[in-house]
């Protein structure tokens, strides 16, 4: 009887616990900043010299398929003691610092909410340089994955009618409002959204299940898939020109996981075959076994003479909602 009584104690201390904190969280302020913009707190001293030289290599990083170079996160450097009041807002941060008590910790909504944090403390320079080289990656993923949540909370803000998908290729993606259907059939959509100086677009469609089963051809089968789409779906401005993948450069090639399913993420630039257009894009083919196809969920951007990090990253963020009905 005693263990049944403590075990009790021991779930209501529980329960308890969970409901402070979640009321905690509640009053705290919202967090702000714009998506991909990281700020660092760190004493002046540290960010001009070899820590911040190297908080620099890894977070400001270029990112992979962009035809210029543009770095992960645009950064904003802070000492420790204007850390205070709106500046602790910010929606993902890294904290810096010398100390005799060396730290490494990631804390959620510290300050505010919904928030990222990541503390890093050493005693000395060469302490905290090997600290950030060994926790870097996996303090980008967790900011990455911070922002992308960020992002798809402001799409959801305002949605499009995503029926006419559901209905022809079975699954629901959450797109902003902004976009409209240009183009539907039964196995593939495109979808496009007007911006200041061009456009960016989703596209969807169905390839075989067993489409890039062979490692050593894979990237140039992914390229063959896509300048078939572009040939048939994508046309350019004159007779004869469609969308391509850039012939210089091979795309990069990852695998990941979209809604619990494996698939090969590709992230390159695209052009237009006999015509002075280009862009990045992102490609995710994913292995829908259920349906027994590959389902490609692409987003690609048109916009000349400005940077495209931000909007590829919206396209990402869009096509990592797919559910699969």
């Amino acid at each position: 009887m005693k263990k049944i009584y403590f075990l009790l104690f021991s779930i209501s201390v529980c329960i308890s616990c969970e409901n402070s904190k979640a009321e905690r969280v509640a009053m705290l302020p919202d967090s702000s900043g714009n998506i991909n913009n990281l700020q660092i707190v760190i004493e002046d001293d540290l960010w001009s010299g070899p820590v911040g030289e190297t908080l620099r290599k890894h977070f400001a990083l270029p990112v992979d398929g962009l035809p210029q170079e543009e770095p992960l996160f645009s950064i904003n450097q802070l000492s420790p003691k204007s850390f205070e009041g709106f500046t602790q807002k910010q929606r993902i941060f890294l904290f810096i610092q010398i100390s005799e008590t060396p730290t490494y910790k990631i804390i959620d909504n510290p300050y505010a909410k919904p928030q990222k944090a990541a503390f890093i403390s050493a005693k000395s320079e060469e302490e905290l340089l090997a600290t950030i080289e060994e926790h870097a990656d996996e303090i980008i993923a967790l900011f990455q994955k911070t922002e992308i949540k960020e992002n798809q909370r402001r799409i959801a803000l305002s949605l499009l009618n995503v029926k006419p998908l559901e209905d022809s290729l079975g699954i629901r993606l959450k797109i902003p409002s902004a976009y409209r259907i240009a183009k539907i059939t039964h196995n593939f959509a495109w979808l496009r959204k007007d911006i200041r100086t061009g456009t960016t677009n989703i596209m969807v469609y169905e390839m075989p299940i067993n489409s890039f089963e062979k490692e050593e051809t894979r990237i140039g089968d992914i390229i063959k898939m896509r300048d078939s789409i572009g040939q048939v779906h994508i046309e350019g401005a004159t007779q004869g020109s469609y969308m391509i993948t850039e012939e210089a450069y091979a795309p990069y090639l990852f695998t990941t996981e979209i809604d619990g399913k494996f698939a090969y993420e590709t992230k390159g630039t695209w052009e237009v075959k006999n015509n002075f257009m280009a862009g990045p894009f992102v490609n995710y083919a994913i292995k829908d076994s259920i349906n027994n196809r590959i389902l490609v969920i692409e987003g690609f951007t048109f916009a000349p003479s400005i940077g495209k990090r931000d909007y590829q990253f919206e396209l990402e963020a869009i096509i990592k909602s797919v559910q699969f009905k």
